[in-house]
């Protein structure tokens, strides 16, 4: 089955979300894919009775970052800032009470946090685009440059094969991702591939454990739900909590992918929960719900080689080519994508819009091209 429209938007994370947000705004046509059967990528929430916490992305930093912070209120968005006051607990050892440090000041770059978690920026958008143009579900395998000059993506969906042409292609996945899970034909350019599958996939080795509470109960004890520990299984707690309501507790862990695989998820849980017990006393041994996320388990997320490495914020790739037959008609907008924050939220915003404006400003020189071609046809 083969159809067609003027661009093709591979992910539908927060990128390819955004991209559609902006087409969809200046009346392009465009169809956007995604492997998964849900939209947002690594913005992910956990549900229970009401209270929505965030597994993947949880801050962004308005001072900064102005584009966000922009589509944020554009989208009327209920945001807060990062909840700091109280003390700050350092635990060196498993067989040492935590130390207490002073609060001092609040962060002078604010970290703020989303009513609803950040997917609900994902919801928002997604919200605002005709369903018609999303096909979730469908995993982009291919994509061939013909010699009419159009692309044609192949994707397995849930009823089989399916093709699509486009005039371009964004990719709105990350591109260590995009070279290891797609076929292009031709090859793409040596160095850009090589330059793609080299860098990293922010929160791919990662893995997140949150704990949802009926109350913040840390905060009666002047303390701020925020924690460094040498100790572990996790190396850096912080205050996850809803804007109102439950009390919630989140901890990057920080044992390598394959210790993590090996230990398995419910012993894993357990280390967690016991480590919150310890820091915060026992009412952190009994929470109402309790998640892993762990990213490098995510098939859509992270690639082998994201796994072995450190995770660290990646240093942004070219997005295109700047030659040869993928020239003007393939551009990379995801996240690590973006030159000024790969790998953040602004990141996404970013290089979406300046995929998006690239996108145009080649389809509108390649009208004036065929125009003037015309044109010198013409006796």
């Amino acid at each position: 089955m083969l159809s067609r429209t003027s661009i093709a938007i591979v992910g539908g994370g927060l990128s390819g979300l955004y991209a559609a947000y902006l087409l969809e705004q200046e009346g392009i046509d465009y169809v956007l894919l995604d492997a998964q059967d849900r939209s947002g990528g690594r913005l992910l929430a956990a549900d229970h009775q009401g209270a929505r916490v965030d597994l993947g992305a949880t801050w962004f930093w308005p001072e900064i970052q102005a584009e966000p912070w922009a589509l944020v209120q554009a989208l009327q968005l209920p945001t807060f800032r990062q909840p700091e006051a109280g003390d700050f607990l350092i635990d060196a050892s498993p067989h040492m009470a935590p130390r207490r440090i002073s609060a001092g000041t609040q962060e002078s770059t604010a970290s703020m946090r989303m009513a609803g978690g950040l997917a609900a920026l994902a919801d928002a958008l997604r919200a605002r685009l005709p369903s018609a143009r999303l096909r979730l579900g469908h995993r982009v395998s291919a994509v061939h440059r013909l010699e009419s000059g159009a692309v044609r993506i192949h994707a397995i969906g849930a009823q089989g094969p399916r093709e699509l042409e486009a005039h371009q292609v964004l990719l709105a996945l990350p591109p260590r991702l995009a070279v290891d899970s797609i076929a292009f034909a031709p090859p793409l350019p040596a160095a850009l591939a090589k330059a793609w599958a080299a860098c990293p996939t922010w929160m791919a080795p990662h893995a997140k454990y949150v704990a949802l509470y009926p109350r913040p109960f840390w905060r009666a004890q002047g303390l701020s739900g925020a924690a460094r520990s040498y100790a572990g299984p996790m190396a850096e707690i912080h205050d996850a909590s809803p804007l109102q309501g439950a009390g919630a507790l989140f901890g990057f862990i920080g044992i390598h992918a394959s210790a993590r695989r090996q230990l398995g998820e419910q012993a894993l849980l357990a280390h967690c929960r016991q480590q919150m017990g310890r820091l915060f006393g026992a009412e952190a041994l009994q929470p109402s719900a309790e998640w892993i996320k762990d990213w490098s388990q995510d098939a859509y997320t992270a690639s082998a080689a994201d796994t072995e490495g450190a995770g660290g914020h990646p240093t942004a790739p070219a997005m295109a080519a700047h030659e040869g037959p993928w020239q003007a008609c393939l551009l990379g907008i995801g996240s690590e994508w973006s030159a000024q924050f790969p790998g953040y939220v602004a990141g996404a915003v970013d290089a979406a819009t300046h995929g998006v404006q690239a996108s145009l400003a080649a389809a509108t020189l390649t009208k004036e091209q065929a125009g003037t071609a015309v044109k010198k046809e013409t006796p």
